[in-house]
């Protein structure tokens, strides 16, 4: 059989179509950026280096991938438009040669608490529609199955405008899976009402033991006292069925208090406007405390956690009903899933069997499709949306990822390193922002940008092969071989934090004593149980002070110093050098300038088109009225503070006529956590996840405990920066404090006094303790999977 020979038909001179392989970017001035221009190859991986807040995400997410957002959107008709994101053109001159972008960012999933990672990865839809087809007994639709659905019943007259109106009687009728009692979240609330009053005292003699209700002064408690439902000098021990069900629970009522009118309402309801409605974060450090006191989450007992209504419970295939499978592991769940043989739903089976195997090769099999997405870290957050990207056969599409290897131990990173290699090799182009010295190796092109961070940044550094990064001279080139080696000694304990018994999530009965006075290394692979036992386990007593990943939420108008507490002190030094009130310096206060009511832009609504916000031509941006810029502290005014950097604000406030003590201590904490270069004023809604964490330790650090539990500090950290991390961490132990980080950056283990290693797997396979000791007798074991990484790190 003779095969036709084919022509070649490529043409001597390269077609037109074949020029375009770069991504040109000239002039980019968004953020800190200063007037950046690159070309960036296309179908290569391109890894974006740099210290952290040097420019690397103003770059690639807020003018690369953001322009090509924005331009795939312009592309729907103005009517769709007006429901999506409006989003502003990104200061840049030209940008040539882009692709549509797939961002895979850091951002936590689902703020919502019936958000999980079944209903954030569509693998509950499908399951949905498969118990609905294959369920037994057959309970309705999909939506039976679903926990954010509520069955609803509805019967009377509608009228139908056609031709001669007449009232119609109509049902209508909608089967949800929704458990009535929790509202598919799971849990309940309870208010703990001891932390709420003392009820051996009356309210004359100042029951309420909630912060901020005094009894004399407060209106809050005189509404109480005054109201005439109950008696202000009986203790509230003694008060009838009858009072006591109108002190907490009273409906909304007008009273007459001193002349004027108030609205009493129950105390229960009361606090739940008045804190719990509020985001945690936002609030000051002493109400966040009581709120953790008052409130206590307990498992729904009605639907036992599963969400679920009885009827979506107990509807099954063979013996697993829908709580049962998104209670499994994925990796189980795959494998039942894969012993399903029914032709009638052949391509829904397929579809479900692709995700969730998607899922194990990404490293996630031990999740659990009922686990709340709000508890992922920022690493699993970003692997989880990376999912429904894997098989597609899109190719030509540039992919965008901000630090990829966060949460991942060293065993993880080479898997994800391949997934990224695999993306490239379908055609698509890479760009990744990264530290890991691991994964800037396998870059085809390294960018990097500095030489500082803030105003320092901006400018591009190096453009090239990873061997010319290698020898160049900049701050990442000089330490990507960098290594920790290990202590020569290490510290002895001072005692030691018991835990017993763990059973957290999947840790099985795990005894360990935490050592105190020295810095100890909670580490082990993804999902062996680290934050089970650290969170979960750790007696939250007032000597432990946690610093999680759970992200700062701010809005433009917050900023590291009202975040930190800093402007308080601030503002009282103004106030008490010009004899006025401290209101008048916050821009969020009186002292707000009246046009742009302290915002220093005017936003303009362009309805589906971008809105422009455009400086405010009163204050020329700087947020306050004139009257207010006249007063000065040490030869400054209030908005030229706001403008200084951590270094020079602390070099301010530490001598002179502007000597504030409360302020420098601030000011010491943020230079100390490697912040020094951020403005006072820049919001918050502009600085990156490993800023926003590091600005949530220099916080915390003041908190008065004497243990410290660190969530990966070292995310966002550059190389350079890690040292710093580590000098912090040892100044710590050596005031006194008892650190203990859980962390997979080898760095941090090598310099460890005590490492405890949870493994040896994830999931059902982890949850165990496969070593307690110090680094060097972990390096010269080899006996875990950290072992044999570590040991190959410090080269030994």
């Amino acid at each position: 059989m003779s095969e036709a020979t084919r022509p070649d038909t490529r043409p001597a001179v390269p077609h037109a179509a074949d020029g375009h392989d770069l991504i040109r970017v000239h002039g980019a001035r968004e953020n800190n950026l200063k007037d950046v221009s690159i070309e960036i190859p296309k179908r290569r991986l391109t890894v974006f280096t740099g210290v952290s807040g040097s420019g690397k995400s103003s770059l690639v997410f807020d003018t690369i991938a953001a322009e090509s957002q924005r331009l795939i959107n312009e592309t729907y008709s103005a009517f769709v438009q007006g429901f999506m994101p409006t989003l502003a053109r990104p200061e840049v001159d030209v940008l040539d040669g882009l692709t549509t972008a797939i961002s895979v960012d850091q951002q936590r999933m689902g703020g919502d608490p019936r958000s999980t990672v079944g209903t954030a990865t569509d693998a509950n839809a499908m399951l949905r529609i498969l118990f609905s087809r294959l369920g037994e007994p057959h309970i309705g639709p999909p939506s039976a199955y679903s926990f954010n659905t509520a069955s609803v019943r509805a019967s009377g007259a509608i009228t139908v405008e056609r031709g001669n109106k007449k009232a119609v009687k109509a049902t209508y009728e909608r089967t949800g899976g929704m458990c009535t009692r929790c509202e598919g979240r799971g849990t309940v609330t309870d208010i703990d009402l001891t932390q709420l009053y003392d009820d051996s005292k009356s309210l004359s003699e100042g029951a309420f033991t909630i912060p901020g209700w005094k009894s004399d002064s407060q209106w809050t408690v005189q509404v109480y006292a005054q109201s005439g439902f109950v008696d202000p000098d009986k203790p509230i021990r003694d008060y009838t069925e009858k009072e006591l069900q109108a002190f907490l629970h009273g409906e909304p009522v007008k009273v007459k208090v001193n002349g004027v009118n108030l609205t009493y309402e129950g105390l229960i309801p009361k606090i739940q406007k008045t804190f719990l409605s509020k985001d945690k974060e936002a609030m000051q450090p002493h109400i966040r405390a009581f709120v953790e006191r008052a409130v206590t989450f307990t498992t729904c007992p009605e639907c036992d956690g599963t969400r679920l209504s009885e009827g979506a419970r107990n509807s099954r295939i063979g013996k697993v009903s829908i709580a049962d499978a998104c209670a499994m592991e994925i990796r189980d769940l795959a494998e039942w899933v894969r012993s399903l043989d029914e032709p009638s739903v052949a391509p829904l089976l397929t579809a479900l069997r692709h995700t969730l195997d998607s899922f194990v090769e990404i490293g996630l099999g031990y999740l659990s499709l009922d686990r709340p997405a709000g508890t992922l870290s920022g690493g699993e957050a970003q692997r989880v949306k990376m999912i429904r990207h894997l098989g597609s056969s899109l190719t030509d599409v540039t992919y965008v990822f901000d630090e990829p290897t966060i949460g991942l131990h060293p065993h993880d990173i080479q898997r994800m390193n391949d997934l990224l290699l695999r993306l490239r090799d379908k055609g698509n182009t890479v760009l990744v922002v990264e530290h890991k010295p691991e994964t800037i190796a396998i870059a085809d092109h390294v960018v990097d940008l500095g030489p500082g961070a803030g105003t320092a940044g901006g400018t591009v550094c190096f453009e090239g092969t990873v061997e010319g990064l290698r020898a160049s001279d900049t701050i990442t080139g000089r330490h990507l071989d960098d290594r920790a080696g290990l202590k020569e000694s290490v510290r002895e304990p001072a005692g030691k934090l018991e835990i017993r018994g763990a059973t957290t999530h999947n840790l099985r009965g795990v005894d360990v004593d935490i050592p105190l006075g020295v810095l100890c290394v909670v580490t082990g692979v993804a999902g062996s149980g680290k934050s089970s036992l650290i969170h979960g386990s750790v007696p939250a007593g007032a000597d432990v002070v946690s610093v999680d990943q759970s992200p700062i939420k701010g809005s433009r108008r917050s900023n590291p110093a009202t975040y930190t507490g800093l402007l308080d002190p601030v503002r009282k030094a103004f106030a008490k050098a010009n004899g006025v009130k401290p209101a008048l310096f916050s821009a969020n206060s009186e002292g707000a300038c009246p046009t742009c009511n302290g915002a220093g832009v005017v936003y303009t609504d362009l309805a589906m088109m971008a809105g422009v916000a455009t400086p405010c031509e009163d204050c020329e941006g700087k947020r306050f009225q004139a009257s207010v810029l006249e007063y000065r502290l040490g030869g400054r005014d209030i908005s030229e503070v706001l403008a200084m950097q951590v270094t020079d604000a602390e070099e301010f406030f530490g001598a002179g006529e502007a000597r504030t003590p409360a302020a420098h201590r601030i000011l010491e904490r943020l230079a100390d956590v490697g912040l020094g270069y951020l403005t006072l004023g820049q919001p918050l809604t502009t600085l990156s996840g490993g800023e926003r964490q590091r600005l949530k330790l220099a916080t915390h650090m003041a908190d008065k405990g004497g243990v410290y539990v660190l969530d990966e500090p070292t995310t966002g950290l550059h190389l350079a920066d890690v040292e710093q991390l580590l000098g912090l961490l040892d100044r710590l132990v050596d005031s006194g404090k008892s650190v203990v980080v859980v962390e997979h950056h080898q760095a941090v283990m090598a310099h460890a006094d005590w490492i405890i290693d949870l493994g040896p797997g994830a999931g059902h396979d982890g949850g165990r303790i496969v070593f307690e000791g110090t680094p060097a007798d972990l390096v010269a074991a080899r006996s875990t999977l950290t072992g044999e990484h570590l040991a190959a790190y410090v080269g030994a």
